[in-house]
């Protein structure tokens, strides 16, 4: 059975979602990652050994993945985040009371 899986896995294209999903990612799909806000965080918190700070670069490009880069990823650069959140007013408010003791 599982041969019959992997065989039908090599015909569904690689994309970082269906990785992401079936736990197939590694540290080579992390410049794929990277290239959308969503999918940078759920790399740097499912792959061990992630680039942090790429991630969190590209996680800041959207108010809501900063706010949960900053909530849920140890390492992350709360500052950035911050700025990154504080762009969208309703953002700024969870950041604040999600993440009160590690705002600046």
């Amino acid at each position: 059975m599982i041969s019959k899986i992997l065989v039908d896995a090599n015909n569904i294209p690689k994309i970082i979602g269906y990785k992401i999903t079936k736990g197939l990612l590694t540290i080579a799909d992390e410049e794929e990652a990277c290239k959308d806000s969503k999918w940078a965080y759920y790399f740097a918190k499912t792959v061990p050994g992630a680039d942090i700070g790429k991630c969190c670069e590209a996680a800041c490009k959207n108010p809501w993945w900063a706010h949960n880069f900053a909530l849920n990823i140890p390492g992350a650069n709360i500052e950035k985040c911050q700025e990154a959140t504080c762009k969208d007013p309703g953002m700024a408010y969870y950041f604040t009371y999600y993440i009160p003791g590690k705002t600046m």
